[in-house]
């Protein structure tokens, strides 16, 4: 069985591991953090980056800098997985859902302004399957209505909109290096900074809210309870294994974008015929090959394509149930109809894709897709 995922090994985790331990230095913002904080401020030009233990941690993080309160009001996109939303709700946040786009699962920019009231404190994006969504519209809307942009990256390292890095476009953005990433520690997560003003206390809550940090630059004295926190730092260990993935950035996304084209070539005559729908990367974003997706034309062609492909041998997976209709959020939804995040919730599929993949097992894949729709 050719799986949906396989995480990729570079070669040099398990010595930057040993070398981290025999440091003497395991706990979090050593050396091998340090390297990883700066590889992303000067890579990408993030004003501060900070590790965390997982994405839903910066994102919950960004709530507490967003300074959200009960009955502030947050935006965002359906479609997405639950820590998008998770993050704001336990600061007492209600969730206004926007509805995806027609020609991609990323939120309809058109439709935030009309989402906005006077209790909207922020605006999430995010960069569904590393695709930027049209910032300048999100950040034109967001200007003239006062409220903070925050870039769910999850899926979005080493993607640009017009050039400029995704997840640098905001007050604040949130990335993932779960193993499923294109870069990834097992559970790992990244908090950027883009907005002067949030920095310091960036560093303060993800230290359980003390100036710790501060203290340890020789900027104070002595260190204590400076504001409210968590424990929001990773391990040595954990930042040792993701800094050989960085090394190595060049090369991980280079062979998924191969991989990424070879779908896109073989299966381009399905859907000049109609059969099936493949993604769409609009003029202004790049393509960083964190997945390859196809849409069908309905549920019932989605699953039994699904048992095609398992039974020739692969394992395709979808994607997200909109959260507008989730059990634990749908009384609390105004009732505003979301037809593109549903329609992809029935139709999007998700093929296998790994650094690791052959091009034989890339043609398995592809070749039980055509196989399918030959019958």
């Amino acid at each position: 069985m050719i799986p949906f995922n396989k995480p990729h090994l570079t070669g040099n985790e398990t010595a930057y591991i040993e070398e981290a331990v025999k440091s003497g230095k395991i706990s979090g913002d050593g050396m091998f953090t340090k390297k990883c904080h700066a590889f992303f401020e000067q890579q990408y030009s993030m004003r501060k980056a900070l590790l965390t233990t997982s994405c839903t941690d910066a994102l919950e993080m960004s709530a507490l800098l967003a300074n959200i309160q009960p009955g502030d009001e947050v935006i965002i996109p359906s479609y997405t997985f639950v820590s998008t939303a998770n993050a704001f709700v336990l600061r007492g946040a209600h969730i206004v859902f926007a509805d995806s786009r027609a020609d991609h699962p990323g939120i309809d920019e058109d439709s935030i302004e009309s989402l906005i009231t006077p209790k909207t404190k922020a605006i999430v994006v995010v960069h569904y399957a590393g695709v930027a969504c049209d910032m300048d519209k999100v950040n034109e809307v967001a200007a003239r209505h006062n409220v903070l942009v925050i870039e769910d990256a999850a899926q979005a390292i080493d993607s640009f909109y017009k050039g400029r890095p995704l997840g640098t476009l905001g007050h604040m953005s949130a990335f993932s290096f779960h193993e499923t990433k294109n870069i990834q520690c097992g559970e790992g997560g990244l908090l950027a900074i883009n907005d002067e003003q949030y920095v310091q206390r960036a560093e303060v809550i993800r230290e359980k809210g003390t100036n710790r940090s501060a203290f340890f630059r020789g900027e104070v004295d002595k260190y204590g309870w400076v504001d409210v926190g968590s424990s929001f730092l990773p391990s040595e260990i954990v930042a040792a294994f993701l800094y050989a993935q960085l090394e190595n950035l060049n090369a991980i996304q280079q062979r998924r974008k191969e991989i990424w084209n070879r779908y896109q070539v073989a299966l381009k005559p399905l859907a000049d015929q109609g059969r099936l729908k493949l993604p769409f990367v609009p003029d202004f974003a790049t393509n960083n090959a964190h997945m390859f997706y196809v849409l069908t034309e309905n549920l019932s062609d989605r699953s039994a394509l699904i048992e095609h492909m398992k039974s020739a041998g692969s394992f395709p997976v979808f994607h997200y149930l909109s959260l507008h209709k989730s059990p634990f959020y749908a009384e609390k939804h105004k009732g505003a109809e979301m037809p593109h995040s549903d329609r992809y919730m029935d139709t999007l599929l998700r093929l296998p894709l790994f650094v690791d993949m052959t091009d034989a097992e890339a043609d398995r894949v592809i070749e039980s897709i055509i196989g399918f729709f030959a019958k």
